[in-house]
């Protein structure tokens, strides 16, 4: 099925700004709808004050920018098109601020945090909104130097401007799987963990080292003494890394580097999610990379079974009314108040993930609360695999016979066997991916039975 494509329109006060004098620099992001702690806002103000470390906070800033801005993979025959980028989204945490972009081949995700250490003045509210990253805003990041005080408003009080003043719309066309994509990465990269952490001279090296195009076969890198390779044979300690290329976004940051820390997904001989996180002075830049460079989040699927029970849908709305935009957010203190237990309240955070209305911030270990600025409605209804599966409930094609499920779909009755490693199915495929990009629809269908009975 082909994903469908709708516009997304960013309607701004004034562009963004950034200027020079007085000896210090002055940003303006503008803001773009969102919401805050107290609901939907069109224009919210998040920030006021400086951001430490100037040179290297422009040049992260300027990272999560390019990434909205590239195609790290272009699919054979595709005519190559000027590429209008969406625009990157900020949420305020309380404590810190994060930044967050999604490439437009749907295979790399970028996030930059700036952490409490580095935020010198007030946070104003929480909440998530679009921020505009226009060319000359861009332009004069490059120029930001160390011995300028960085001076950021995220969003500016609208009241003191006059009500005639022309809004500044940017439409964007955002492809169904890029919505979808952004939202499901949270998945994928909530199942990582720490693999190995390299000192900043060794990050040098390495990522400069990589190719500016790669192959699509998968790779591993591995530790080698206080150092890293690269293998074409996955390991305990390796973490996956198709199309190295991808990690360059990097780059422009290593200067600033204190480590470089890499977190591996479960194992998959075909490749699978790798979480790179560069440390900096009190922040940290974070690429998410896809199993597969040609291979998007949006297919990863990893979402279906939460989605699939109709209890978790009850918890998510639950669990969502007592989420308060925090940084960390705590599954235990939310399993003691909500009455849930604490399985319940992580599935429900999954679904909650799938929608986009929290993150995964591996560094942490932990779920924090941001708000998708985005239509919450489109981006839960787009799985179809679970449309798909629930049609064929629906048309009764599905028939049950003990741990075994016959599911008719066309012409073909596929059989979906229940084994102590999870659900098998016949078709194609199941036979491709085997589970590793989640469910197939005949799986869903089986289990989606099996709870109405």
């Amino acid at each position: 099925m082909a994903a469908t494509t709708e516009e997304q329109t960013y309607s701004y006060v004034r562009p963004s700004t950034l200027t020079f004098g007085d000896g210090r620099a002055d940003m303006m992001l503008a803001t773009s709808g969102g919401r805050t702690a107290t609901g939907h806002a069109a224009h919210p103000v998040f920030f006021d004050g400086f951001l430490g470390h100037p040179e290297q906070s422009a040049a992260a800033l300027l990272a999560v920018a390019k990434v909205a801005r590239t195609r790290f993979y272009t699919p054979p025959g595709m005519v190559a098109a000027i590429l209008r980028a969406a625009d990157p989204v900020v949420t305020s945490n309380g404590d810190r601020l994060r930044f967050e972009s999604f490439s437009a081949c749907c295979g790399v995700y970028a996030r930059y945090d700036a952490l409490p250490g580095s935020l010198d003045g007030a946070l104003l509210d929480t909440g998530t909104t679009n921020v505009d990253f226009n060319p000359p805003m861009r332009d004069a990041l490059a120029r930001v130097g160390d011995l300028e005080p960085l001076h950021l408003q995220v969003g500016e009080d609208v009241i003191v401007r006059t009500l005639d003043a022309e809004v500044v719309e940017k439409r964007v066309p955002l492809p169904e799987r890029w919505l979808k994509g952004f939202a499901e990465v949270q998945l994928a990269v909530a199942t990582v963990t720490p693999a190995f952490d390299v000192a900043a001279s060794e990050a040098r090296r390495f990522i400069r080292s990589l190719p500016s195009a790669g192959s699509r076969k998968a790779v591993w890198v591995v530790p080698a003494g206080r150092g890293l390779r690269i293998t074409t044979r996955p390991a305990p300690d390796a973490v996956s890394l198709s199309g190295p290329e991808r990690l360059k976004p990097l780059e422009p940051l290593l200067r600033f580097a204190r480590s470089l820390r890499a977190y591996a997904a479960p194992h998959d001989p075909q490749g699978a999610t790798g979480v790179w996180e560069l440390q900096l002075d009190d922040a940290r830049l974070v690429l998410a990379l896809s199993p597969e460079s040609s291979r998007g989040f949006s297919g990863e699927g990893g979402v279906l079974w939460d989605l699939a029970d109709e209890q978790s849908a009850d918890d998510a709305d639950l669990v969502s009314a007592m989420l308060a935009f925090e940084p960390r957010i705590d599954i235990p203190r939310l399993s003691a108040e909500s009455g849930l237990a604490a399985e319940r309240v992580t599935r429900a955070l999954g679904r909650l993930g799938a929608a986009g209305r929290v993150g995964y911030d591996a560094a942490e270990g932990a779920y924090f609360h941001r708000e998708l600025p985005y239509d919450a409605e489109r981006l839960a209804t787009m799985h179809p695999r679970l449309r798909d599966a629930t049609a064929l409930v629906d048309a009764g094609a599905v028939r049950l016979e003990g741990d075994t499920a016959y599911v008719r779909s066309g012409d073909t009755e596929h059989v979906v066997r229940r084994t102590a490693d999870g659900d098998r199915c016949t078709c194609p495929w199941y036979g491709k991916h085997k589970g590793s990009r989640g469910p197939c629809k005949h799986v869903l269908a089986a289990d989606l039975m099996r709870r109405g009975s």
